[in-house]
């Protein structure tokens, strides 16, 4: 059935989210019969103590205190022992667990760009996308790699604040409009918290936001001087949000050298760092193109 042929908007909509659903459920359903992994998966669940006891309060302080798997992320393993509560240490249960955040995922990317684009199908096509492409899979069919999922989630609630914070006046607003908007920055930035706290990838968040801004939120006004001190305001608006990225990656250096997960300059130079992270933003946006040749784990050539 078209969508172009049910006339109620709020209609399509629904069928739209139905339809992503579904795809993602044929796409992923096998995952339920999926077991524990030997790559991380003993650290982070099936051989980790702490999170076989599922929720107690010695626990989190764990979480929250403590570097394991060369790791800072309290939110990810309060989530895995959730899950024990709830499930018991069957795997399928903390697949489909990712399954539902990936689902909840993709639904809120097609709701915050059928806020932004207006337009249906745009948006549903970029979430779908999102939703079943092979670079994802391992993020939701490794039980290890909650933490993307779940950063992932908190990002896309963040992304839906901000947009609310912006609104249609880009955020100028003044009585009762203001404290609202203000609420929905602190939402925003208390989700970013939330978010560094499931996986530190999310530190180019203010960059993002940034870019954002120009597009498709498009804040910047057309008169050249005025949107010179309109893009100062901006930035320095993402100023907290800057805060806790570089807090962030204070913490996840610290606990990757304690954790031995960062090489000396003794093996890789800076040099060779410097030129593998550049010929990896080639691979990845290759791989994103033409999904071939996947793996859990790219060694460095000179390692």
């Amino acid at each position: 059935m078209s969508l172009r042929l049910i006339p109620n908007e709020k209609q399509r909509i629904w069928l739209a989210g139905g339809l992503l659903c579904l795809g993602i459920l044929v796409v992923f359903q096998p995952l339920r019969h999926f077991g524990f992994i030997e790559y991380d998966d003993p650290q982070y669940v099936s051989e980790n103590a702490r999170v076989q006891s599922g929720i107690t309060w010695a626990g989190i302080v764990w979480a929250f205190r403590s570097i394991h798997a060369a790791n800072w992320h309290p939110i990810t393993w309060i989530s895995h022992m959730i899950d024990v509560d709830l499930f018991g240490m069957r795997p399928g249960a903390f697949h489909l667990v990712n399954l539902a955040i990936h689902t909840a995922n993709a639904l809120l990317l097609f709701a915050v760009l059928r806020k932004w684009l207006v337009r249906l199908w745009p948006s549903l096509a970029v979430a779908a996308c999102f939703a079943i492409h092979p670079l994802h899979v391992e993020s939701v069919a490794w039980i290890s790699e909650r933490k993307d999922v779940l950063s992932t989630f908190f990002l896309m609630l963040l992304l839906w604040e901000y947009s609310a914070y912006t609104g249609p006046s880009g955020g100028q607003k003044t009585g009762t409009a203001a404290r609202a908007s203000s609420r929905h920055y602190l939402a925003a930035l208390v989700l970013f918290a939330a978010g560094l706290m499931a996986k530190p990838m999310l530190v180019t968040v203010p960059f993002l936001l940034l870019l954002l801004d120009l597009w498709p939120l498009e804040r910047l006004a057309e008169n050249e001087g005025w949107a010179t001190a309109r893009l100062r305001s901006l930035v320095l608006e993402k100023i907290p949000f800057l805060v806790l990225s570089a807090i962030s990656c204070l913490i996840t250096l610290g606990a990757q050298h304690a954790g031995g997960a960062v090489s000396s300059v003794r093996y890789v130079s800076l040099a060779g760092r410097i030129s593998n992270a550049t010929s990896s933003y080639w691979l990845y946006l290759g791989k994103a193109v033409w999904p071939a040749r996947l793996s859990v784990f790219y060694p460095h050539p000179a390692l």
